[in-house]
């Protein structure tokens, strides 16, 4: 690499500043830019590693250390460090598999063989945070051209040596040196395979050297060792190990520095390389420990005029307002650019605005296909333009989700199933895709669709979909259960529907099911019950819950109709109809959920597969799951709950929420018995953990004339 130029101010040194990686530990880097500005102590180049290349690749581009401490001081870490946007973002297929399998896991199926990501993380939320903050950057390509010319280093997984960026993408360049392995996915630059650069060169002093500066000041956070009393764990042995492979390249570096060099070690204790939502407490020990060095640094300080003179420049002024003259996006799958170009609102003409072009991306990153979604702002002649850039996920084509639901009582009544749902996208350039759905337990199950959207500029699709399980039916006389019948059910569909944005969907078709039931428990003198059904139906869902576990906003809907005919095979002409709503809204830690339900046979009594529910946890929790059944079924709650803690400490938190709900309803078996005096009240009170399987609860159900129930619940309450 060439030598710098001289700076403008005669014949001082060039000083390059070497930041070196140990993830929220590197916070410290900002404390020590603090005391370097406020002793006017000019840097003409910037090496970083890991976190030491986002601080340092922030400051070269023109962020000040003012604005560098707001930055980590204000971040919501947890939010950054994770996948996707908002759930506002996912199509609405995808809030489905949210919904129905909410652990937070996914199985890649290639060949016939699972596939693993090759990250916990792709990385989404943190590619476009640095995209948005270095965005008055995107047409640098040089980094010399920066404020102050800057270098990232990584290591090539495939050769195990050092990666040194000095061109193209500084987002990217940012990210590739921070994708600590196994934590976030790999990052592939110039058909490298890059990862965090702390493996091979976490201190770069030799890359500074090379960049022809005549003092480097380095800074070493690295984590210390451990000492024997805390090696009492095989994690904390593999810490060790690892920690001592990157300090035998770090002492390396560290014996490079001449006597005119700085090498500034933060006296950062054992603060924890994974507390980035603390991080700003790393910034005081980096004041101090650059004070400490303040003798050697007066020799390298300038007057105030001089320290004016170099600040104008470095400091990169806002670019004037732009707008976008086209937009593109690049997919290197099969899925046609028309049908990506719908799912996003952003036109020619509209302004250059970060956050707008974030939100493009995650709403392309919502039809859950890539493994991430970034942009880059192009210019072509006189033309402005974003190039959207989509990932196909390398996992697949294949997709398995799972699902777990236990109910138990605590009085020797418990439901168990496991399920999982396999998922095949991109069959075609218009999205078809297909599911099939597996539940094992108490009430197995097996389901499938083909969804086949008919144009690329249209919401419209056709669905054919088939599914047969079996499920526990309590047959009830005087409120008491007098007999258990097993449920068999086998159905076939034939839909056309239409999407609703990314909220929801509206479809109508043909169906054709058989039911039979058979005693399980109880008098085998009574009959087996069968039944044919066949006819129309129609079906709206909407979805707009911002959490489909613990919702503090939107809605979540469902009307239905059916029109069972025997010219279409059913055993008898029948008609049904049911609604169901669920409304949520918060202030502070607390949240509202406010729902109501009904189902009615609108001709005469229904089929025996289409009775409705009741019973079990926030169905009437004080009695027992499935209590009440009948062709006519209403149900209205208020369900509360509040969160516990601080939900912006700690990236590894569960949220835990307490709470309880009001319910009243019931189940008839003619409509001559609806009425508000046999409405039954019940409630709970629970306590619930959003976990990575899915939401928790332990809960007590209460009912009219001291009716109890105490629940484990694992999975999602039917709303």
């Amino acid at each position: 690499m060439p030598a710098l130029a001289i700076p403008a101010d005669g014949d001082r040194p060039r000083i390059g500043l070497v930041l070196g990686g140990g993830g929220a530990r590197g916070a410290a880097h900002i404390g020590v830019l603090k005391e370097l500005e406020r002793q006017r102590v000019p840097v003409d180049a910037i090496v970083g590693t890991s976190m030491g290349a986002i601080v340092g690749g922030l400051y070269a581009s023109g962020m000040s250390a003012a604005e560098l401490e707001e930055l980590v001081t204000t971040l919501d870490w947890k939010s950054a460090l994770s996948d996707g946007g908002s759930r506002a973002d996912l199509g609405f297929r995808r809030k489905q598999d949210d919904r129905d399998f909410p652990i937070r896991f996914e199985l890649g199926v290639r060949d016939g063989a699972l596939q693993l990501p090759q990250g916990v993380l792709q990385g989404q939320r943190l590619d476009l945070l640095l995209r948005e903050l270095t965005l008055d950057s995107s047409y640098v390509r040089d980094f010399d051209d920066l404020g102050i010319p800057f270098r990232a280093v990584a290591s090539d997984l495939l050769t195990g040596d050092a990666h040194v960026m000095g061109e193209g993408d500084l987002a990217l360049a940012i990210r590739a040196s921070m994708s600590v392995p196994g934590a976030f996915a790999p990052v592939e630059v110039d058909g490298r395979l890059l990862v965090d650069g702390g493996l091979v060169g976490n201190l770069a002093v030799e890359v500074m050297q090379s960049m022809g500066v005549d003092v480097i000041i380095a800074v070493d956070v690295e984590f210390p060792l451990y000492t024997q009393d805390e090696l009492y764990s095989a994690v904390g042995i593999s810490e060790q190990v690892l920690t001592i492979l990157i300090r035998k390249e770090t002492l390396r570096q560290i014996e490079r520095l001449g006597d005119d060099d700085l090498l500034i070690r933060p006296d950062l204790g054992v603060f924890a390389s994974t507390n980035f939502q603390g991080s700003g407490e790393a910034i005081e020990p980096g004041v101090q420990a650059t004070q400490a060095h303040s003798e050697r640094l007066a020799e390298l300080s300038l007057d105030p005029e001089a320290y004016a003179r170099y600040r104008a420049g470095v400091d990169v002024p806002p670019p004037a307002q732009e707008t976008l003259d086209f937009i593109r996006v690049d997919d290197d799958g099969i899925l046609s650019s028309a049908l990506l170009a719908r799912k996003m609102t952003l036109e020619p003409g509209d302004p250059v605005d970060a956050e707008r072009l974030s939100s493009e991306a995650n709403r392309l990153y919502g039809l859950k296909v890539f493994e991430k979604v970034g942009y880059q702002l192009v210019k072509e002649g006189d033309e402005l333009g974003v190039e959207f850039s989509a990932t196909t996920k390398r996992w697949g084509p294949g997709y398995l989700r799972f699902g777990l639901g236990i109910e138990d009582d605590l009085d020797g009544s418990t439901a168990f199933n496991i399920g999982a749902r396999y998922w095949r996208p991109l069959i075609n350039a218009l999205g078809a895709e297909w599911r099939t759905d597996l539940q094992i337990g108490t009430d197995p199950a097996i389901a499938t669709e083909f969804y086949q959207p008919l144009r690329f500029d249209s919401r419209i699709f056709v669905a054919t979909n088939a599914e047969i399980g079996q499920r526990n039916f309590n047959l009830f006389g005087d409120g008491e259960p007098v007999a258990e019948f097993r449920l068999t059910e086998f159905n076939l569909g034939l839909d056309v529907g239409a999407e609703i944005g990314n909220v929801g969907e509206f479809r109508v078709g043909l169906y054709r099911g058989k039911a039979d039931a058979r005693v399980k428990v109880g008098d085998p003198a009574f009959p087996d019950l069968e039944a044919d059904s066949g006819g129309v139906r129609a079906r709206l869902l909407i979805d707009s819950l911002d959490s489909a576990q613990f919702p503090r906003s939107g809605m979540q809907a469902v009307v239905e109709a059916r029109m069972s005919r025997p010219g279409l095979g059913a055993s008898r002409r029948y008609d049904t109809a049911f609604f169901a709503v669920d409304n949520a809204w918060s202030r502070g830690k607390s949240t509202f959920v406010a729902g109501v339900q009904f189902g009615t046979s609108l001709t005469s009594e229904s089929a025996l597969q289409d009775h409705y529910v009741l019973g079990g946890f926030q169905r009437l929790s004080g009695l027992e799951r499935g209590a009440l059944t009948g062709p006519y079924a209403g149900l209205a709650r208020l369900v509360y709950y509040r969160r516990i803690g601080d939900p912006t400490q700690g990236l590894f938190d569960l949220p835990v929420y307490i709470g309880g709900s009001l319910e009243a309803g019931n189940a008839w078996a003619t409509s001559d018995d609806i009425s508000a005096d046999t409405l039954l009240l019940n409630g709970s009170l629970f306590v619930g953990l959003d976990s990575y399987f899915g939401p928790i609860y332990l809960a007590a159900g209460l009912g009219e004339g001291g009716r109890s129930n105490f629940y484990l619940f694992v999975g999602t309450p039917t709303r």
